[in-house]
């Protein structure tokens, strides 16, 4: 039986005597019948004098990269692996043999104490204590805003998600894709392969991230469950109803029957996952193996396909010359059927830019000739991108290989050089690792700024500004990693802004990732499906819906769980969260056999009165899940 460690005796004694005089309150509260959120809402809350600041003691369980690198997992095993999962807290069902402890109340709970109250309950209670993150949201609600300002706090709140939200979105769609894009063109990947791994990545990048910072912990694994589910529901239905309305199409027969048998059994295994309760090694690497294996399967169906489409016109047409290759085509229909507009923006006398403008220029944000076409929405929505798009650029580097430059700007990549190796520091386990000081003496911060500081001037003076150096390749790398971990820090801030509302208004993690995680991070997808299907490309945003969340299920899960197995835990906990996650995963199984079965029915003619049943599905399951949710639908007690 493994042996847990009661976070009541992991404290000091002054911290042990605040809990044992807050126990009797609690019992009371609790006997009285006063756990009421509207109550919570009314009474006001105690000020204390400790600021909502950065959390320097908090560490980040999401060092996903780790496992893309093996040297960096070296790295943090060297400096301290961590032992038992802080988030296997005790239970009342389930204490541990031979401890006196008391156990931990759930969090939720904490509306219906007295103001006085609160905010000592939020700090002692260890179910409220977030492992990963820069900010503590719950003390900043608690501890700092009084009851009558909790609306205003939950606004400021609310607007910071949707803000953290769009800050994943810039940086997955202007800094992680291209360099992916750019890493898979040096590496002279085939389009199905690039597609199917690097691409999906960046698409499905916010997803993944929020999965496996929520996976971290036993009591967020929920959130990620719901966030995946609900995802997969609202892609299965409103995106795929919404591309058959606005243009009905014939759906390519094999890959739409491959894609949809490979997510339903990914399905299986993650309900059968939150049946047992856990994820053991196997469990985990089987996730990635078959995501493996759907690669094959994808690259094998579309070599098979094109030796038959090769073999069938070499038949018909005997006399026809050998066909061009895929880069051959790609050559002649830019060469023939494309122009150069930005020919007549260029000026007719060119004078070299100095180093300063070269630098001004390249951490721009701003292109002011789009600035004047574009309306007034637009404009709103870029004053709000361009403090994030600047902090970008000056932190990420971006390789484009479609340029003849491959979008080298010496003096801007040299600065990279420094601040990009800095920021990896400072975001990896929410920077318990940049403030690390070695040898009791010198931080590692400095060192990296020492070591970035030498390796850019060696490269602003061996390089020019006109012609890019033989490792440009190098900065796509490095630009994959910083923009990795920028994804990584906005996405541990949006699970745990996502908890603090759960507190609050007493909402299981389940019903927050179906709805907003699932929304938040879908968002992107629904607009440039929907986009495709208008500008005549159905096919293609049908396909995409089904690759996307295969990738996100099975690489989201699968490295969730082995990236917590890999720090000394033989298996993660998952805690599901009522009926709920049941009402889910059925949903998406039921809404996945329906199209199994219907699509082939219609001879895989999708129509509008087939995307408006789907679009009715999703609006009756979303009903049924927030009944659940409140108790209106519930299991009878026996």
């Amino acid at each position: 039986m493994q042996t847990v460690t009661s976070p009541e005796l992991s404290r000091g004694p002054d911290e042990r005597g605040k809990g044992q005089r807050l126990r009797p309150t609690l019992q009371a509260a609790f006997a009285a019948g006063r756990v009421d959120l509207h109550r919570c809402r009314r009474r006001s809350v105690e000020r204390e004098g400790r600021p909502v600041g950065l959390m320097a003691g908090r560490r980040l369980h999401l060092p996903w990269v780790l496992s893309l690198l093996g040297v960096l997992l070296m790295v943090e095993t060297a400096l301290g692996a961590r032992g038992p999962s802080t988030g296997a807290h005790l239970s009342p069902q389930f204490p541990a043999s031979g401890v006196n402890q008391t156990a931990v109340v759930d969090c939720r709970d904490v509306c219906g104490l007295n103001a006085s109250d609160r905010c000592a309950f939020i700090r002692t209670n260890p179910d409220c204590h977030s492992d990963g993150g820069y900010l503590d949201y719950l003390d900043g609600i608690f501890c700092h805003f009084p009851a009558d300002l909790l609306p205003l706090a939950i606004a400021l709140y609310a607007l910071w998600l949707l803000y953290l939200f769009l800050i994943l979105g810039v940086t997955a769609e202007k800094f992680f894709c291209p360099n992916l894009s750019a890493i898979s063109t040096t590496l002279r990947l085939s389009h199905n392969v690039a597609g199917v791994t690097f691409l999906a990545f960046g698409n499905g990048a916010p997803d993944i991230f929020s999965a496996i910072v929520a996976f971290s912990d036993p009591r967020t694994a929920g959130l990620a469950l719901g966030a995946l589910f609900g995802a997969g529901v609202l892609v299965t239905t409103v995106v795929a109803g919404g591309i058959a309305i606005l243009r009905p199409f014939t759906a390519a027969s094999r890959p739409f029957l491959r894609d949809i048998i490979f997510y339903m059994v990914a399905v299986f295994l993650t309900f059968t996952a939150l049946y047992r309760g856990r994820v053991p090694l196997a469990w985990a690497l089987g996730y990635l193996g078959l995501y493996a294996f759907y690669v094959v399967t994808v690259v094998l169906c579309t070599w098979i396909y094109r030796w038959q489409r090769r073999r069938s016109l070499v038949y018909s047409m005997p006399g026809t010359p050998e066909m061009l290759s895929e880069s051959e085509e790609d050559r002649v229909s830019s060469n023939t059927n494309s122009y150069d507009y930005g020919e007549e923006y260029r000026p007719l006398l060119f004078s070299q830019e100095t180093t300063v403008q070269i630098l001004i220029h390249g951490l721009n944000p701003l292109d002011y000739r789009k600035w004047r076409s574009k309306s007034a929405s637009w404009r709103a929505l870029k004053v709000l991108k361009l403090p994030v798009e600047f902090l970008l650029l000056l932190t990420v580097p971006v390789m484009d290989p479609d340029k003849d430059d491959g979008n080298w700007k010496r003096p801007l990549n040299c600065l990279h050089l420094v601040v990009s190796p800095l920021v990896l520091v400072l975001t990896l386990q929410s920077g318990a690792y940049g403030v690390y000081e070695i040898g009791g003496l010198v931080p590692v911060w400095a060192v990296v700024v020492i070591a970035g500081t030498a390796v850019a001037a060696v490269t602003f003076f061996a390089t020019s500004n006109r012609q890019p150096p033989r490792l440009h390749w190098l900065f796509a790398f490095l630009g994959f990693l910083t923009s990795a971990l920028w994804i990584n820090a906005a996405a541990t801030e949006v699970v745990n802004i996502l908890r603090s509302l759960g507190v609050v208004f007493r909402l299981s993690n389940t019903v927050l990732g179906l709805t907003l995680l699932a929304w938040g991070n879908s968002i992107g997808d629904v607009f440039s499906d929907f986009t495709l299907a208008r500008q005549g490309y159905p096919r293609m945003a049908y396909s995409a819906c089904f690759g996307g969340i295969i990738f996100n299920i099975l690489v989201g899960v699968g490295l969730g769980c082995l990236l917590q197995i890999s720090r000394g835990h033989t298996e993660v906990k998952l805690e599901p969260d009522g009926l709920l996650v049941w009402v889910l995963a059925g949903a998406l199984g039921l809404s996945l056999v329906c199209s199994l079965v219907s699509v082939p029915l219609q001879c895989f003619q999708l129509s509008k009165a087939y995307g408006l049943c789907l679009l009715l599905f999703y609006v009756s399951f979303l009903i049924v899940a927030l009944l659940t949710e409140f108790g209106v639908i519930h299991l009878k007690s026996v």
